[in-house]
This record gives structure tokens, sequence and C-alpha cells, in this order.
């Protein structure tokens, strides 16, 4: 039986670990990238889905047919509505697992950048200064207190990295029982305003739905303190931009770093992209060689599973099946 597959986007330079692991069978793998037809039409009657960043929403959905999977190359599903392909029978699948090491690492990395002042003193010696007093109202790293929205993997990962620089941990998340946390030597809050109180660093992990979507506004920083940072390695719709650059501007923290943003990639004319007191990577926090490599192999693992008949790994709507 020969089935068609359709890759809608991706940031790969080639499609050869998918031709590779689908090459047993009869498959036409269709370049989304190579060809400006609307999504609607490229995916009509496709029999499984290979998805990065593309919109899958329930008009796409409607054009699949007797779809097997759509295979979502990355954590999130915000981008899939689950719920249309469950009511259209479509199994839907992730790879939540795939870059845990990395994203700990970058924020880990975001976060010694701010706390120690790496950006503005590398701009400054590129300037012609030499001005070490430009950090003296740095702290040692055993003063300040990380806060944990969300602790699932990642957030655990970050945690195990953040206890090697001595640095004492906070969380919230209502899924995870404090016990749980306690064992692993991280702090348990009862509340999401709680975190914001004590956390000298407040970090998102958490997954953007309706009820996280702009979790950070206004109101939420107000409540951290003057001399606190913001961190975003999770999802850009978790902050809202126009409250947090107001609060940059009032003085109400001290800085952030955003790896994600509402709108990727931004504007000519962000004006987070002008601050000193921001440090911006470009989505990137789950890149390595290793990660990228897995991320490719697992996914679309899942799309020969669907046309072997095997069972698929990370079903996020396993009634379907």
């Amino acid at each position: 039986m020969s089935y068609r597959v359709v890759f809608t986007d991706h940031p790969f330079g080639d499609l050869d670990v998918e031709r590779e692991t689908l090459a047993d069978l009869d498959v036409t793998l269709v370049d989304g990238e190579q060809t400006d037809e609307p999504l609607e039409s490229l995916v009509a009657g496709a029999d499984a889905l290979l998805v990065t960043f593309a919109e899958i929403d329930a008009a796409v959905i409607d054009e699949l047919g007797e779809c097997r999977v759509v295979a979502r190359g990355g954590i999130g599903l915000d981008n899939v509505d689950v719920e249309a392909a469950t009511e259209r029978g479509i199994p839907v699948t992730n790879v939540p697992d795939y870059c845990v090491p990395e994203v700990a690492a970058h924020t880990l990395a975001l976060l010694l950048a701010l706390e120690r002042n790496v950006v503005s003193f590398d701009d400054g010696v590129r300037r012609g200064e030499w001005d070490a007093a430009a950090g003296d109202d740095l702290h040692r790293l055993s003063t300040r207190t990380l806060g944990l929205v969300a602790f699932g993997t990642i957030g655990q990962a970050v945690a195990e990295r953040a206890e090697a620089f001595d640095i004492p941990v906070v969380a919230f998340d209502p899924n995870v029982d404090g016990d749980e946390m306690r064992e692993q030597g991280i702090t348990p809050v009862d509340s999401f305003g709680e975190l914001l109180t004590e956390a000298d660093a407040v970090s998102l992990h958490a997954p953007l739905t309706d009820d996280t979507r702009h979790l950070v506004d206004e109101a939420a920083l107000e409540q951290m303190d003057e001399d606190a940072y913001l961190i975003n390695t999770a999802r850009g719709g978790l902050v809202d931009e126009d409250a947090l650059t107001a609060a940059l501007d009032d003085g109400d923290i001290a800085g952030a770093a955003l790896d994600v943003r509402e709108r990727e990639p931004p504007g000519p004319d962000d004006s987070l992209r002008k601050r000193d007191d921001v440090v911006l990577t470009p989505h990137a926090a789950y890149r390595s060689r290793e990660s990228v490599a897995e991320l490719r192999r697992r996914n679309v693992e899942n799309v020969r599973r669907a046309f072997s008949g095997e069972p698929l790994e990370n079903v996020a709507n396993p009634d379907v099946l």
C-alpha cells in the first residue's frame, strides 16, 4: 500500500532522516517548505502529517480524510487543535522529552547571564570600557532564590542544575505533590502569587493553554521584587509582553531573559530588542546536534508505526486508539 506523508514545515536543510526512516514503506514524502501551496490544499488527503510550527486548526484537519497520525515535532501542542483531531479520530503525537538537557542548560545560561551581568559587561568591553564596578549591584548566587513555575521534567532538570550553583529553589505546580518536591530538595509554595513574591528569578516551564496564556501579566509583574528577573524558555504566550515592557520601564523588575516570544520572529519595531535589561535568544533553547537528531527520528518513527500497525508513542488523545 502506498502512503502520502506531508511535512508541513521544518527548519531542516533536508529530509534525509525522515526518508531513511520510512524507506521500507511505499511513501511519498511531500516537503511543505518547497511549495507555496496553501496549507489546507497541501495536506488534503494526506495519510500522515509531520508538523513543526504550522497551525493545524480545525479547517486544516477537515481536509485530512483518513489520516493515520498528526506527528508534532516538539514538546507543546498549542499549534495543533487536538480536540478537532479527536473528533475526526486522528491521533496526535509529540516528542515531550527530547531536549530536556538543552532547555535546562539554556535556562541556567540565561539566569547566569542576568545574575552575572554578562551581556552588559561584554557590550561595555566591546565599546572600549573596562569597568568591573558596573557590576556592583550583583549578588552571590546562594542569596538569590530561583522560582520555577511548573515542576515537570524540564523544571526538575533546571532544579538539579541550580543545585550545582548553590541556588535555592522554590516551585509552584498544582499537579505535583509537595512531598515529591521536598524529596528533591525543592521548597514547594502554595500559589503562583507566593512564588512571585519569594523568587528573585522566576523561570517559566508551563505549557501554553487557555488558562496559562498571559499568566505573567501586569498584576503578576507587580508582585515581583524590583530586583527580580523573569526567564521564559517555555512558550511566548505565557507572558503579556506589553505588560512586561511597562514593568521594565517603571522599574518594577530588574530585567528579563526570553528565548520564546508571542510573535516569532518579532517585528522590526519590537521594543524589547532595544533594551539593555533584556537578554534575547531566538527560540534556540531546544537545540543541539543531538537533540535535533533525536527529535526528527522519534517524530517520524510515529508515522512509520502508524503505517506498520505498531503502537504509537506519546499520544495526546489516546481515546481515539
